[in-house]
């Protein structure tokens, strides 16, 4: 069961997104939060898995959430639900640590199965926030070329590893790729977020853009 915390400043979208995850066999809806510190706390206190974020909430907004959920429980995902797909605002969220960003044009089957996707440990977002949050941040920075320097510590098996992650792949599609066992990719991933200082696969997928390691096909 994947224990679910909602964070809406309006009473009416957490009593639909209810609604929509109550349906669901495998989602149990923990709480509900109306702003980004609530939310925080209520992950902490309900151990939840996921943590449904909106961005603009009174007093302590979805960024500042998000972070602090990071801290209070860092076993939680945050998936980003918001109306604004603003490229400042989806860049903002995964620099702060989100798994994910949706709008919430998004139809109801594809949440659940979003929420699915965060709490398996991989990255889900609305195609047309990432491709042009990706496409107009790195039209801003060439590609370097060598080794960045935030990435010279990996050895050079790892560096492969961080490449192809950082190109959305799979732990089975980099094994296939690279020639290696699953277990052993899982081994490497795990190494390399610890050796770089990042939370998850997500934050690996920001610096590799930032740093220059890839640019989008």
């Amino acid at each position: 069961m994947i224990g679910v915390v909602l964070a809406d400043d309006q009473a009416l979208i957490r009593g639909g997104l209810r609604a929509i995850l109550d349906a669901e066999p495998d989602i149990d809806v923990l709480a509900e939060a109306a702003n980004g510190r609530e939310a925080a706390r209520a992950a902490r206190e309900q151990c939840a898995d996921v943590v449904l974020m909106d961005i603009e909430m009174p007093d302590v907004n979805g960024i500042d959430g998000i972070r602090l959920t990071a801290a209070a429980r860092p076993e939680a995902k945050v998936l980003v639900l918001t109306t604004f797909d603003l490229d400042e605002y989806v860049f903002a969220a995964l620099k702060a640590g989100a798994s994910g960003f949706l709008l919430k044009t998004t139809p109801p089957a594809e949440l659940a199965q979003a929420i699915r996707v965060c709490h398996d440990g991989q990255m889900l977002f609305a195609p047309e926030v990432t491709r042009r949050l990706v496409d107009s941040y790195v039209r801003r920075r060439p590609t370097a070329t060598g080794v960045p320097e935030p990435l010279q510590c990996l050895t050079a098996r790892e560096l492969d590893v961080f490449l192809a992650l950082a190109k959305g792949l799979s732990n089975a599609e980099i094994g296939a790729r690279l020639y290696l066992g699953e277990a052993t990719v899982k081994t490497h991933v795990t190494r390399i977020l610890a050796k770089l200082g990042l939370r998850d696969r997500v934050q690996a997928v920001v610096l590799a853009y930032e740093c220059g390691a890839v640019a989008p096909s």
